[in-house]
């Protein structure tokens, strides 16, 4: 589309070089625009008019070749991503078996809310708890293969041309980290309204499902908001504080993954056994996620996908904690890993669910919660050393209180939810939320 070719409406590019122009614009005539801050009750926007002529049959074929077209292009590169994301931080604990700590003497700023935020602007509320969980499977696949990818190195590389294993390690992955973020600026696309590669009629209705979802135009709306009004906003939210609780207490009650190969190293076994040992709960995680989100999704509820992975987690780690012997250990830790993160990628995907508008709002509560819930890592060095093996009953008990009060959370924020459900079924105004068209928080 040539520049001679656009014209711009309301903000909006439109191609004009076909016989059939799609018009993309907006009608507000009738009841005029509110505040994107969300002080009084945004109005319903028109749909473009080729989206209200659509049968529904038509429309649901439409966006599902849309939704596919979007996962090809959006969803391979945003799990490569975050497995080259997680796969150094992994072997950072299998860079300790591999001789790390003794050749250094030793005694990144995270990109996954972007990644959140980023697929909210793509996909609707009921699309999200499963984009969501293909997303987090990067952690669980680099998770599984960082420990295959060790082991190989650790027995087949260590020495090569003068170099310990964990120096491999780290060379390896970083070459590969370079490629894949390299590919990944050509490939991403930015906002639905700006992207070449969907026709018309697709960005059009790209734009439209997510306006229908949550009563706002991302792209549009953000240009009025910095990120100091979006945390403002954030921070005058109880949500906001009670979801910081729910990700700090899955993410604390989580920790013990990044000391996983040290944990494991517990059974007795060689370095190379102890690193094949750690990818089975992995793969069983990528699993249960997938399946847990998608149960979530396609039912629309939170909670109980939230709060059972977590009970299975907490009696994972009580028996962990509750005996030496080799088998009922494992299970334990094939427990662990599932348990925690299975719940946590449907958390991570209430966050945008609870806090759909305005788009600063919903960008400032990620980045808020994510820093939050990361400093866990602060304390949790401590309760691994080896002196508490191989039970580690601090850390098992820490993490037992961080899984409930995870729980705990979860059950505040659902009381929360239906009450606001509640007024806007009776017609008042609830600030933050789409106050026309049905709409209804998940819970």
């Amino acid at each position: 589309m040539s520049a001679q070719d656009d014209k711009l409406e309301n903000g909006i590019v439109v191609d004009t070089s076909s016989d059939k122009a799609i018009d993309l614009r907006i009608d507000n005539s009738e009841t005029g625009t509110a505040s994107a801050a969300g002080g009084s009750a945004r109005p319903r926007r028109e749909a473009p008019e080729f989206i209200r002529s659509m049968a529904p049959e038509v429309r649901a074929a439409t966006e599902l070749r849309l939704r596919k077209k979007l996962d090809l292009r959006i969803m391979p590169m945003i799990v490569l991503m975050y497995i080259m994301n997680y796969l150094d931080r992994n072997n950072i604990a299998a860079a300790k078996l591999a001789g790390i700590i003794t050749d250094l003497n030793l005694s990144d700023v995270e990109f996954q809310p972007g990644c959140l935020y980023y697929l909210s602007c793509w996909y609707t509320r009921k699309e999200l708890g499963f984009r969501t969980a293909i997303f987090y499977s990067g952690a669980l696949i680099s998770g599984a293969f960082s420990g295959l990818i060790a082991a190989g190195v650790r027995y087949n590389m260590d020495g090569l041309h003068g170099l310990r294993a964990w120096r491999w390690l780290f060379i390896i992955e970083g070459a590969a980290t370079i490629g894949i973020a390299i590919a990944a600026f050509f490939v991403l696309p930015n906002f639905p309204r700006t992207t070449s590669w969907l026709t018309a009629e697709e960005r059009a209705l790209a734009i439209w499902r997510l306006e229908e979802d949550i009563g706002e135009d991302d792209w549009l709306d953000s240009e009025h908001q910095s990120f100091t009004v979006g945390l403002k906003l954030a921070f005058s939210d109880v949500k906001t504080y009670v979801l910081m609780f729910l990700l700090f207490g899955i993410v604390a009650a989580g920790t013990v993954t990044n000391f996983f190969p040290t944990v494991v190293k517990t059974l007795g076994q060689n370095d190379v056994n102890t690193l094949l040992l750690t990818a089975p709960p992995y793969v069983l995680a990528v699993i249960t996620t997938f399946l847990n989100s998608w149960h979530a999704d396609r039912t629309g509820e939170r909670f109980f996908h939230i709060a059972l992975p977590l009970l299975f987690a907490i009696a994972a780690y009580v028996l962990a904690a509750a005996t030496t012997s080799t088998a009922p250990r494992y299970v334990a830790m094939m427990l662990m890993v599932p348990g925690v993160y299975t719940g946590y990628v449907v958390a991570l995907a209430w966050i945008s669910n609870s806090i759909p508008r305005p788009p600063a709002k919903r960008a400032a509560a990620l980045a808020f919660i994510n820093a939050i819930s990361n400093s866990s890592s602060i304390y949790a060095s401590y309760m691994y050393g080896a002196t508490y093996a191989p039970r580690y009953v601090v850390a098992m008990g820490v993490n037992c209180a961080m899984a409930s009060m995870a729980i705990l959370a979860a059950v505040v924020l659902r009381v929360i939810l239906v009450r606001l459900n509640r007024k806007l079924e009776q017609g008042k105004f609830v600030d933050g939320a789409i106050n026309s068209g049905g709409f209804k928080y998940r819970l």
